[in-house]
């Protein structure tokens, strides 16, 4: 079902717009996971990444349980580079391996006051269930 008449439904449509979107769009595309401890300490759920992180890469052929630091998010290859993994060329130069932001884990946030805000703004233990709506009480207190 279809709730915004402004968006497509067409997977043609989204795939452009996914691989065409601008650097402020992807940054959101390219989250992360926190870790448990993360979690449950800041009832965060996802964070987009940035550099110097702390992360742990939890799928693929760099899977480890060590920590790592982000060294770069590059948004236009949609991959980030973390230190310690790298690969030889046939020519002996070694370069960074690009891994998906949706493969490894946060486990160290670098906090600054813009991130601490996105931590308070998606805290969901803050999240109001009455949705505004006017209790008895305050109906009666009105009249």
């Amino acid at each position: 079902m279809k709730f915004n008449a402004h968006v497509s439904s067409s997977r043609r449509k989204q795939r452009k717009a996914h691989f065409l979107a601008p650097s402020s769009i992807r940054r959101k595309l390219m989250t992360a996971p926190l870790s448990k401890e993360l979690r449950q300490k800041y009832n965060v759920r996802s964070m987009p990444i940035r550099k110097d992180d702390e992360v742990q890469i939890t799928r693929g052929q760099y899977k480890s349980q060590q920590l790592a630091k982000v060294i770069s998010v590059y948004r236009k290859r949609w991959v980030i580079y973390v230190e310690r993994v790298q690969r030889e060329k046939a020519n002996g130069t070694t370069v960074p391996v690009g891994i998906s932001a949706s493969k490894v884990e946060i486990s160290k946030l670098k906090l600054d006051k813009d991130r601490r805000a996105i931590l308070e703004r998606k805290d969901r233990s803050k999240k109001k269930t009455d949705k505004g709506k006017i209790t008895e009480e305050e109906a009666m207190a009105a009249e």
